[in-house]
């Protein structure tokens, strides 16, 4: 245990990236720290940005050892990701395995032989030192396989019902609502009576959700689709909407869909629209086109950014505490991933490969697993 294999991803001021397996040293955990060997680490829409940044991955290549992924940045999208140019970086937002070392103090002893969920941005290894305040510890019988996806989407759909009360809304709008992200949601909205309307793009995320329960799904291809999310939007009262797309006109057609229903039954002159304030979060970026905002939706309105991590620095450490067992408690139920599959370490650097996870399809799930191979 005292080399791992870890992929790490770099980006020249020349303009070229590289993703490279290399052979590192294990640290020595600290008294509050672990070591856990990695048994699967998911591959996220999240990760693509700090993996690959604005690379043109149609050109990528693979070295001929096989532990390199190449592919050139067109230079005028250097400066934009000025502050990693010429950094070797660790890659990997999340995973999960079983603690093989600890630090001295009594907390992390007792983590030994545990299997846990880790959150560091450097999970792509075979062994990965953490504090313990970065887990969440899972039951004996939950498999590394099934933690694997503890964070990023289980506690992004529990913060959005909890922003949702947070901030007085009583009911939420999701766009590119078949993902495993959307499906949680769902699955969490049923569960505790929250009004939910899921936008889609084809007809069969219509029938999944539909099947699954979901009261309110509407195709955002369809020719009657603001019709639609109009009578959705009426139904459930939804003020507020999280926004996996992030550019074209989608967040404008759900904030005007939301107007309409406020001002439905206004009387008089209406100059600034509803009084209900209108909440569209981005938090995706599915598509890099600008977000187009044609205001037909009052005066009482917001389009902002929303992030996990920012969102559970506003919570204190009981409730964030609370959200993690919660997660250790579901996750082989309304946390459950559907499906995956499992790459090793050279499969994930192949380009036909990459190809598949970076199109950010909403129906697969790619997990690393640094044992196989």
């Amino acid at each position: 245990m005292n080399k791992t294999k870890q992929l790490f991803t770099h980006i020249s001021s020349q303009g070229e990236l590289n993703i490279t397996l290399k052979e590192v040293d294990v640290p020595k955990p600290k008294p509050h720290e672990i070591v856990v060997q990695m048994h699967a680490a998911p591959i996220n829409p999240s990760d693509m940005w700090p993996m690959f940044g604005p690379a043109d991955l149609s050109k990528a290549t693979l070295s001929d050892d096989k532990t390199t992924l190449t592919a050139p940045v067109h230079p005028g999208m250097l400066p934009r990701i000025k502050s990693r140019l010429d950094q070797t970086l660790p890659i990997g937002n999340e995973g999960a395995g079983v603690v093989v070392a600890a630090g001295d103090s009594e907390k992390a002893q007792a983590l030994l032989g545990k299997t846990v969920a880790v959150l560091t941005g450097a999970c792509y290894t075979q062994y990965c030192c953490v504090p313990i305040q970065a887990c969440i510890v899972h039951h004996d019988d939950t498999t590394p396989l099934a933690a694997a996806s503890s964070f990023v989407n289980p506690l992004t759909a529990l913060g959005m019902v909890e922003t949702m009360r947070m901030e007085g809304h009583k009911a939420l709008v999701h766009t590119a609502a078949a993902s495993s992200l959307g499906i949680m949601l769902n699955k969490i909205c049923l569960k505790e009576g929250v009004q939910l309307v899921n936008i889609v793009r084809k007809q069969e995320q219509v029938d999944l959700l539909t099947k699954l329960g979901a009261k309110y799904v509407v195709n955002s291809t369809s020719e009657t689709f603001k019709k639609d999310l109009y009578k959705a939007i009426d139904a459930t009262g939804a003020t507020l909407a999280f926004d996996a797309i992030g550019g074209g006109e989608l967040a404008s057609d759900i904030l005007s869909a939301m107007e309409a229903v406020g001002s439905k039954d206004a009387t008089g002159f209406n100059t600034y629209g509803s009084l209900d304030n209108k909440q569209v979060y981005i938090y995706g970026g599915l598509d890099f086109s600008p977000t187009t905002l044609n205001r037909a939706f009052g005066m009482t309105w917001s389009v902002g950014g929303w992030l996990l991590m920012r969102f559970l620095g506003k919570l204190d450490a009981s409730k964030v505490a609370e959200l993690h067992q919660r997660v250790a408690d579901e996750i082989n139920t309304t946390f459950a991933i559907e499906s995956s599959v499992e790459l090793t370490f050279e499969e994930a650097l192949t380009p036909q490969t990459v190809v598949k996870y970076f199109a950010k399809s909403t129906g697969g799930k790619y997990i690393l697993n640094p044992n196989m191979g």
